[in-house]
């Protein structure tokens, strides 16, 4: 399981420190793609292919699914860390996610989730948490 916010830099050439605690977790070469809410996706290669075994299950006669579908699979990639524990994230990724210098990964349970620092800030702000609305959601998703 993933926990923790970490702040880094992308280097001039695309190269981000994965944070140590997060090392293990993903293992020796792991998945990054567009995320939603414009930031990254990280999966181990594990919690990948039960994600992509759920998208498989997706209708292809429906096209929001075949977009879902598209959407994440397009942007994927096969990451490898380096000795200094860098990965390199191609530029079409760090447009998506507006990646320039200042970035946070965020552990969330089974993925690490990479943001623009201050996308993520702006998302984070307390008055996007509205308590009551949350916890309506969470009742609905049955949390």
């Amino acid at each position: 399981m993933f926990l923790g916010e970490y702040q880094h830099s992308v280097d001039a050439k695309g190269r981000l420190i994965v944070p140590s605690k997060f090392r293990d977790g993903l293992g020796e070469s792991f998945v990054v793609t567009k995320g939603l809410d414009k930031c990254l996706f990280a999966y181990a290669k594990e919690e990948w292919k039960v994600f992509e075994d759920k998208l498989k299950q997706l209708p292809l006669t429906n096209v929001g699914a075949r977009r879902f579908v598209r959407f994440f699979f397009a942007g994927a990639i096969e990451c490898e860390m380096d000795n200094q524990g860098r990965i390199m994230i191609p530029a079409n990724l760090r447009e998506y996610a507006e990646l320039k210098k200042d970035v946070v990964s965020i552990g969330v349970n089974n993925r690490i989730e990479i943001w623009n620092r201050e996308n993520w800030t702006e998302y984070n702000n307390e008055d996007n948490f509205i308590s009551n609305e949350l916890a309506f959601e969470m009742e609905n998703l049955g949390i």
